[in-house]
């Protein structure tokens, strides 16, 4: 290579280093683009409807999030804190009925090990605390990385073209038409997978209440919001949520904990076969193989926040290298070389003329 490739590859090479150094800074600000594509796309409705300006739309709209927040700090996060303190309480003892309920198994207990301990089990989720407190290991420092999102949202949501334009001024002369067309996609996924979300928590939410109502299950306030919540992580989230509705059944009735188990696998099986396809049908759809890898790469990459946007960055970066890899680079080389062969076999080969002129098309005659 000359010295202008050379040059060109170590700006490259410095570039992703600087990149992969400010990673945490990107996530936040991709955190800010995902929640100003939501906010946009009411503001968007709002106008369409005929409310003022997109200033009074955006007024509206901040008004409105301002209005719901406050709604479920002043109805949901009490009872939420107060039931989750008792399930705290309640984990060792249930923890503790789990294991006699083994021990009772003679069998078992001559064939494999004693279960372990509760003392046991924390030394084991130790890596998780960790992961979990490096996260929130500074209150100051989350409350600012909440604030920078925030700020960074409004900022978006203000005049949301700038921005764009800054963006696609990125790339070259000649692709940035191209571009824009690939961040229309992108928005159109992202918000369809947002809508998509909220209803599946939503319903989710709603029939882990309702089943846990109906079997007699304590702390149903703070089991449905974990169901809904932990939804938004497919995979491990739906797992997670179900483990302590089981073991606070536990406490109760033995049957209770087949009853909810099943409740909940019929949950999940009416939301992944039924709910997802009908809500999503707009959505960028992703593989449960693709969807489970990209989590497992971008939680040991990026961490927990790596975890909760891995399913938003999947979707972008889906989107990206179907537009890019395959159609304007992959697809675009087969129609080339297929051209090119078709060039060369006109160029080889000789013309066909006929030596009977009567075998001429009339029209030539």
């Amino acid at each position: 290579m000359n010295f202008g490739k050379w040059l060109g590859f170590s700006c490259l090479v410095i570039a992703l280093y600087i990149l992969w150094q400010i990673h945490q800074l990107l996530l936040l600000i991709f955190s800010a683009v995902v929640l100003a594509t939501a906010l946009n796309r009411l503001v968007r409705k709002l106008m369409g409807w005929g409310i003022g300006n997109r200033g009074g739309a955006v007024a509206l709209t901040l008004g409105l999030v301002v209005v719901v927040i406050s709604l479920f700090f002043w109805l949901i996060v009490p009872p939420f804190v107060e039931q989750f303190q008792k399930l705290i309480d309640l984990l060792p003892t249930a923890f503790t009925q789990v294991r006699s309920q083994i021990v009772q198994l003679e069998r078992f207990s001559e064939l494999a090990p004693d279960p372990p301990t509760w003392k046991e089990v924390v030394n084991q989720l130790q890596p998780l605390g960790v992961a979990l407190l490096s996260f929130f290991s500074s209150s100051v420092a989350t409350v600012l990385q909440l604030l920078l999102v925030v700020v960074l949202t409004l900022m978006m949501l203000a005049n949301p073209q700038e921005y764009r334009q800054a963006f696609i001024k990125l790339f070259p002369s000649f692709y940035r038409s191209r571009t824009d067309g690939i961040l229309n996609q992108c928005e159109v996924a992202l918000s369809s997978w947002l809508e998509g979300m909220v209803i599946n928590c939503l319903f989710i939410g709603t029939m882990s209440a309702i089943g846990l109502v109906f079997f007699g299950v304590d702390l149903v306030l703070v089991h449905a919001l974990l169901a809904g919540v932990l939804n938004l992580i497919p995979n491990i989230g739906p797992v997670t949520s179900a483990i302590f509705p089981i073991m606070v059944a536990l406490l109760d009735a033995p049957w209770k904990v087949a009853a909810v188990l099943a409740w909940y696998v019929v949950i999940q099986n009416i939301e992944s076969y039924w709910l997802s396809p009908t809500v999503m049908a707009k959505q960028v759809s992703l593989l449960p193989a693709v969807t489970l890898t990209a989590q497992i790469f971008f939680a040991r990459t990026f961490g927990l926040l790596g975890l909760i946007l891995a399913l938003p960055l999947t979707v972008v970066a889906k989107v990206w290298i179907e537009e890019v890899l395959f159609a304007d680079v992959l697809d675009r080389w087969h129609q080339s070389a297929t051209l090119g062969i078709h060039a060369i076999e006109a160029e080889t080969l000789p013309p066909i003329t006929p030596k009977d002129p009567a075998a001429l098309p009339e029209s030539m005659g």
